[in-house]
């Protein structure tokens, strides 16, 4: 439960970064943190703590926004890769 709790302050951290290296940062801890709750609800259904059913809408929303903040990654990588080649050449 707490792995779960993590990516929404990380998500606001990234939202408030001080520069676009640092959202970058932030915003890949906040992945890497709903990559680690997907894990703990895994084992918990594997482990049979709780029914399947219970944790299937939970675990769909934790690799729904695994998505979408990857692919938020993956664009601002792309535009920070972008201004850099910008900014090389003025």
């Amino acid at each position: 439960m707490r792995s779960g709790t993590s990516p929404a302050p990380n998500y606001a951290e990234a939202c408030a970064a001080e520069s676009k290296k640092d959202f970058i940062h932030k915003l890949a801890i906040a992945l890497k943190e709903l990559r680690e709750s997907s894990v703990w609800i895994r084992m918990i259904v594997k482990s049979e703590l709780l029914p399947e059913q219970r944790l299937e809408p939970l675990q769909d929303e934790c690799d729904q926004l695994c998505k979408i903040i990857a692919k938020s990654l993956v664009t601002a990588k792309s535009n920070q890769t972008r201004r850099d080649s910008i900014s090389k050449r003025e």
